[in-house]
């Protein structure tokens, strides 16, 4: 933490049938929150952090993502809790575009207490606690509801509580979403399609093996290497959201784009645990309430966006495959739960939660 310098500058379950086509999803999420999202704001929600007042306790956070993202919205979102909250005492700093480094590298800063916070994808908590693994398992997940359902309950938060082992504090989980398939070879529309191609993954042994099932080159690398890759055509594709395709124009070397939505990828709202420590005990409960919250704001706003988001990349010339064999994937990937059955009581404490809902 330092001293202040100037700086200036409803949630939506959105579950998806197993038959149901993204843009019929899409469609019905706008339908039914139009009125929630006018009256918050959602779809005009600031990428602009708050200016940091005179004599406050400025902390930095990291993303690896640019202004137009999601990470951005949340951490704004943030960062305005957190000074209304403390009374101008806190304010947060964001440093967005991989300024601070990678998110494996942003970790190991806030380990070391040299960075105060960042909004990391899941997957590279897995070199921090073994555990969190779990939440990368190929479709885990059939909806928005079952992984939010899971986040914010008690599953959730013991996930996040192993990570202080590792000197770091979970504060909560907000969202990446869904992952999808592009690539610039051919259309995918099964998993036999995948065989041979080149694909990016985040990294993470659960990722590089659930591709590797499928016949891909499986390819651990940064986000920031990863664009010039692909912009290179050293790489073939990789496996991000709707709102990573959109945010990175990934259109401009990508032509084929298929929803499988083979995992879901939160985006973790993380501090070092020397400085979480380091608050007294309603502060800390102010971060902890002021995470959540941004984090339950930044889902509405991915929900908000996704519709014309898919008509975005459609109209920049990618051949959007809606409804790809899912179940020849599923298929392709169960060796993958094999290779892991240090996973299975939390497997089986996700499944439960998930049986709770119907």
């Amino acid at each position: 933490m330092k001293k202040a310098s100037r700086w200036a500058t409803l949630v939506l379950a959105g579950s998806l049938s197993a038959t149901m086509s993204l843009s019929a999803f899409a469609e019905a999420v706008t339908e039914n929150s139009t009125e929630a999202a006018a009256d918050d704001d959602i779809l005009n929600a600031s990428n602009v952090q708050p200016e940091i007042p005179d004599g406050a306790t400025v902390l930095q956070l990291g993303t690896t993502v640019n202004e137009q993202d999601s990470f951005q919205i949340a951490a704004v979102k943030f960062a305005e809790l957190i000074q209304e909250k403390t009374d101008g005492k806190y304010a947060i700093e964001i440093h967005p575009n991989g300024d601070l480094g990678g998110e494996r590298d942003m970790l190991e800063s806030m380990q070391m207490g040299t960075l105060d916070m960042g909004i990391v994808t899941s997957g590279p908590f897995v070199n921090f606690s073994e555990a969190m693994g779990v939440l990368d398992m190929p479709f885990l997940f059939a909806s928005n509801e079952e992984a939010y359902a899971v986040f914010d309950g008690e599953v959730g938060r013991d996930l996040l509580d192993t990570l202080e082992d590792s000197s770091l504090k979970g504060l909560a989980y907000a969202e990446r979403g869904f992952r999808n398939l592009t690539n610039n070879v051919k259309a995918v529309h099964s998993a036999d399609d995948v065989a041979g191609l080149k694909i990016r993954v985040m990294e993470n042994d659960v990722y590089t093996k659930t591709f590797t099932a499928l016949g891909a080159n499986a390819v651990p690398m940064n986000w920031n290497d990863t664009l010039t890759a692909l912009q290179q055509g050293t790489i073939d594709g990789e496996e991000n959201p709707i709102n990573v395709i959109n945010s990175y124009k990934l259109w401009e070397s990508q032509k084929y784009c298929t929803l499988d939505r083979h995992s879901y990828s939160s985006a973790i709202i993380t501090m070092s645990l020397d400085v979480f420590n380091s608050l007294d005990e309603d502060t800390q409960k102010i971060f902890l309430d002021s995470a959540q919250e941004a984090a339950e704001y930044e889902r509405k706003w991915v929900a908000a966006q996704e519709a014309d988001q898919l008509q975005t990349m459609k109209d920049n010339g990618m051949e959007v495959d809606e409804d790809p064999d899912v179940d020849s994937f599923r298929e392709a990937v169960k060796s993958v739960y094999e290779d892991y059955p240090q996973y299975d009581d939390y497997v089986q404490k996700i499944n439960d939660v998930i049986a709770g809902l119907n």
